[in-house]
């Protein structure tokens, strides 16, 4: 069966330039006490990849790219694919610290991947004994996959099917064949016929597109106008908002999930992402304040949001996200106050008040031809003409809340890298796993140089926070519904 990316998925091609590489990487710490023996070798990795690799089309497909993007590119079987050239392995150098790692994992996130074989691979990392809060022997595995393939929760999905439930091999989601759905190589008259097809529809797609929008488009402009005098418009400008190099950073902090739980009491109806967002927010705050670099008006975020229709669609490969604009409220000093109004502009979202340009943007952008899409892709994320839609992406991507364990081993700790882009210089995402949070920065050598710093500003906002009290929670905003 002939399979064709689609546009969302090509999306992701089209942007990747040489110093903005669009794949993720998830970073997965095991402790090998549960398994026989109490380790695993790297051929047991090897093995068990292996046993899995038919529970997604993604391990086995390559891309099949067309001259001058003519139309979006094609899923094919890889030919040649040989598991082994996916899977390979270091040692932490000395003094074997949290540092190194961070350094190791940034250095592995920042090289291309090898587009012409199937976009995954898998880095195991070992000897992260000497890292405070890791168990005796711990290794990690840095597990790369390219946007084009999947999302957030798709790639959880597929990450989550090379686990088990239990250190005896229980597989922990039901492994099913994928092997009729890898694609089959087009034919040069197939190619040509959608390709004519797709370019001669996609005025009319486009035009029907956006009269379906119209009412929500124009309920949109009315609510901009109406607004404009009562707030401040634009991005304020800050040195995340800066071309992009090659060369990524990594850092992470892992918090407990029952210490958000407990925030979420300081302000009534406020939830779990409203919280990781007021964490960042924080951290935005004291980070740049000590620069002496904090705008007077708040910083804004890039959320991306799951648009699937159903749970049950998470195991479907590729991109099916939308996302909103989050206004961060790091003008207000105050920390429940800022929760609140945090709290209470997402409650606007949710309602379909906000956030509206990127979801008519995702749906305007499945008409666009793909050789227009390219050039347009390529206009956008070059350095010159890269337009300033937000100050940092925050992505929070919920993970099951029971324990996973691959050959026999336990997994610990989950932290996670995301692609950046010229003038959104910083990535904060924040995966849940197992009663924990982490919160996984991406940034840039020369923007964010002292991400260590950084870490520590999210570690004192969520401090901040956690010590406060609802009955305090509640004499502020009495406080400040009297003045």
């Amino acid at each position: 069966m002939t399979q064709q990316l689609g546009p969302q998925d090509a999306q992701f091609l089209y942007l990747q330039t040489g110093e903005n590489l669009t794949h993720v990487m998830g970073v997965y710490v095991y402790d090998p006490a549960t398994a026989p023996g109490g380790k695993v070798r790297f051929k047991d990795i090897v093995r068990h990849i292996d046993s899995r690799s038919h529970t997604s089309p993604v391990f086995r497909r390559r891309l099949y790219r067309l001259p001058f993007d003519i139309d979006h590119p094609y899923w094919v079987e890889d030919p040649h694919f040989d598991l082994e050239a996916h899977i390979t392995h270091v040692a932490l150098p000395e003094p074997g610290d949290w540092r190194q790692f961070c350094i190791q994992v940034a250095r592995h996130f920042s090289r291309p991947m090898d587009m012409n074989r199937p976009l995954w691979d898998i880095y195991v990392v070992e000897g992260l004994d000497r890292i405070e809060g890791m168990a005796p022997g711990s290794y990690a595995l840095l597990h790369r996959i390219h946007h084009a393939a999947i999302d957030g929760v798709s790639g959880a999905h597929a990450f989550v099917a090379l686990n088990d439930s239990d250190a005896h091999g229980t597989p922990a989601v039901e492994p099913k064949e994928y092997g009729a759905e890898i694609g089959n190589t087009p034919s040069a008259l197939e190619i040509a016929a959608r390709a004519a097809f797709a370019n001669a529809t996609s005025p009319a797609r486009l035009l029907n597109a956006a009269i379906r929008l119209s009412p929500a488009l124009l309920t949109a402009a009315g609510k901009s106008f109406a607004e404009r005098n009562r707030a401040p418009s634009g991005i304020p400008e800050t040195r995340f908002n800066a071309p992009v190099s090659p060369h990524k950073m990594f850092d992470a902090v892992t918090l407990a999930l029952k210490d958000l739980s407990a925030i979420r009491q300081l302000v009534e109806g406020s939830t779990i992402n409203d919280v990781v967002i007021a964490i960042c927010s924080g951290a935005l705050r004291r980070y740049l304040t000590k620069h002496k670099e904090l705008p007077k008006d708040t910083l804004v975020a890039v959320a991306p949001i799951n648009a699937r229709k159903r749970a049950g669609q998470a195991d479907i490969p590729g991109n099916n996200i939308s996302a909103m604009s989050v206004r961060l409220a790091t003008d207000i000093a105050d920390p429940v106050a800022r929760l609140q109004a945090i709290r209470n502009f997402t409650a606007e979202a949710k309602e379909a008040k906000a956030g509206l340009s990127a979801r008519v943007m995702t749906d305007l952008s499945k008409h666009i031809p793909g050789a227009t899409m390219a050039g347009v892709a390529r206009l956008l994320t070059s350095e010159r003409f890269a337009p300033r839609q937000a100050n940092l992406f925050i992505s929070n991507v919920p993970g099951p809340q029971v324990p996973l364990y691959m050959n026999g081993a336990r997994l610990t700790h989950q932290f996670g890298m995301a692609p950046l882009a010229n003038n959104m210089g910083l990535f904060i995402a924040a995966l849940s796993y197992n009663g924990t949070i982490s919160f996984s920065i991406t940034s840039d050598r020369h923007i964010l140089p002292d991400i260590g710093y950084f870490r520590e500003c999210i570690a004192a906002a969520f401090k901040e926070l956690r010590h406060l009290k609802p009955a305090t929670a509640k004499t502020k905003k009495a406080a400040a519904r009297a003045s």
